[in-house]
């Protein structure tokens, strides 16, 4: 007598992958827009600069953003001598800067304070900041801080940056608008 056998197995198998880690990052960047107009409003010369946000600019931001209180910021913008080549590091403060020195050839009393426009796109960006200039001299480049002390040491700078294409020469008469980005 012959019998037959039926075996029957199932077989199921599931995998489930996941990632086994997030990473987030934002990065902030930046940049000035240096233009220049002579006493009769003409157009000398307009030129971007990328700058560097130095440590305590980046953890200033930080600090305020997550504090979870109000805060409102005061914001002012200088300007970096040209009598030298400027060099910057992350580790550059308001009271020691070691590789550039500001210049403070315009009549302003103080350093002229930003005004913002709402950030819209990832982006946050100034109104034009005026410096009315009042002698001859050559500007390597900007810098935001939130004092507005002329030549002063306190506050918290932010950023700093120069000219790509070398330094730029002003005179007494003239007007020199910044205006600054920052993007995220």
């Amino acid at each position: 007598m012959q019998s037959e056998r039926i075996n029957s197995k199932d077989a199921a198998s599931v995998a489930i992958s996941r990632q086994s880690s997030m990473d987030e990052s934002i990065g902030i960047t930046g940049s000035y827009e240096l233009t220049c107009f002579d006493k009769d409003g003409n157009l000398k010369w307009s030129e971007p600069i990328k700058n560097l946000v130095v440590t305590v600019g980046k953890n200033d931001l930080l600090d305020k953003y997550f504090a979870g209180s109000a805060y409102t910021a005061a914001w002012y913008v200088a300007l970096v001598d040209g009598a030298s080549t400027p060099t910057y590091a992350a580790g550059d403060t308001m009271s020691s800067h070691a590789g550039w020195s500001e210049t403070v050839p315009y009549s302003n009393s103080t350093r002229p304070s930003v005004a913002w426009n709402s950030a819209s796109a990832g982006s946050k960006v100034s109104t034009a900041t005026s410096f009315t200039i009042n002698a001859t001299a050559t500007v390597a480049g900007a810098f935001l801080t939130t004092s507005s002390t002329k030549s002063g040491t306190a506050g918290t700078l932010y950023s700093a940056g120069s000219f790509t294409g070398g330094n730029r020469s002003i005179a007494s008469g003239d007007t020199l608008n910044v205006t600054y980005t920052a993007s995220v």
